[in-house]
């Protein structure tokens, strides 16, 4: 409790000298993670299929997977990044004290956090919105039969305040029962605490899974918000920021492009400049020397993370026990909103 509260004290007093300052730290991330040899990457710890970590202390998730292909980028290594789980309240202060070089831990991209805080968005890895997960005895088919309930949520979250929104807009009454870390609030929707447990969709999924009896509960159809969630940097930081942006495009483009880690040896001989300047072959080999790293970086991030689709349907999707559809989180062209600029 006492180093707890120490390492409050410490990231508080770090935000203020931070903004005070006038972001001291700006423009300095590029050199000082080339120059410590890793990344420090925020992430949760605690939520299966975005970041989580076993017993023995690998990582694994979506969110993992982005902190990799960012070390993959610059380093032409994917296993040099080093993980600080943070809970929600930790984690924007977190980055903002500089104590992270890159957050990815699910969360939302909202105009106070790009504007107010001082954070930059690089893009999306998971488009989501806010739904409810209700035990199926209760017999509860909709939000709309929810009035008087008791809400299990993660406090300090865009999802407490959405909840409190929907239930002020629509004339209905709750009870909040708020928990700082997203398997505090599974335990207690399990244990009779609450009534419902709203959370994004897709933690949800991960969350069901985690209860003594999945199938005691249901995630219920709507949506009341939407949940563009990624990686996110300070502001003032435009070379780390243009990193860790085209890391994620990369990845994407790579998919859209059919780069993927089994064939991207054969394809570093494709006759497609797309292709080329991707992988930087072909004397296409300046993608790269723009972003500050090796002509081969995006090659790096296929070889040993993979695309888009790949970190996709193995942390969430077709090849994971969450068995989440891509839905929204489709290429453009496959009828989704994942979209990436091309690499020119």
């Amino acid at each position: 409790m006492i180093m707890q509260k120490s390492r409050c004290l410490y990231l508080g007093l770090a935000v203020s000298a931070f903004f005070i300052a006038g972001s001291a730290l700006a423009g300095s991330t590029f050199d000082k993670v080339k120059e410590q040899g890793y990344v420090q990457c925020g992430v949760g710890g605690d939520l299966p299929g975005f970041s989580n970590v076993d017993d023995d202390g690998n990582w694994s998730g979506i969110d993992v997977d982005v902190c990799h292909a960012i070390a993959a980028a610059m380093f032409d290594d994917a296993d040099k990044v080093r993980f600080t789980p943070l809970t929600t309240k930790e984690r924007l202060t977190a980055l903002q004290s500089g104590e992270i070089d890159v957050l990815s831990r699910n969360a939302s991209w909202t105009l106070t956090r790009d504007a107010k805080l001082g954070l930059n968005f690089t893009g999306t890895t998971f488009y989501d919105g806010q739904g409810f997960m209700v035990k199926k005895d209760l017999g509860v088919d909709s939000i709309d039969e929810l009035d008087g309930a008791a809400v299990c949520v993660l406090s300090g979250t865009t999802t407490e305040m959405n909840l409190a929104d929907y239930f002020r807009s629509h004339g209905m009454d709750y009870t909040p029962v708020t928990y700082d870390k997203a398997e505090s609030t599974s335990r207690a929707f399990d244990k009779g605490r609450c009534d419902v447990l709203t959370s994004d969709r897709s933690q949800l999924s991960s969350l069901r899974l985690e209860l003594q009896d999945p199938d005691s509960a249901k995630v219920l159809p709507e949506l009341i918000s939407k949940e563009p969630l990624g990686p996110a940097v300070r502001h003032g930081d435009d070379e780390w920021f243009d990193l860790v942006k085209w890391t994620l495009f990369a990845m994407k483009n790579a998919e859209f492009l059919g780069v993927n880690s089994d064939n991207v040896d054969d394809m570093r001989d494709s006759d497609n400049p797309a292709v080329q300047r991707l992988l930087g072959s072909g004397g296409h080999d300046d993608m790269g020397k723009h972003l500050g790293v090796s002509g081969d970086w995006a090659y790096n991030i296929v070889k040993q993370v993979g695309n888009y689709a790949e970190i996709y349907d193995r942390n969430v999707g077709k090849d994971s026990h969450l068995q989440i559809e891509r839905g929204s989180n489709r290429l453009w062209i496959d009828g989704g909103i994942q979209y990436a600029p091309p690499l020119r």
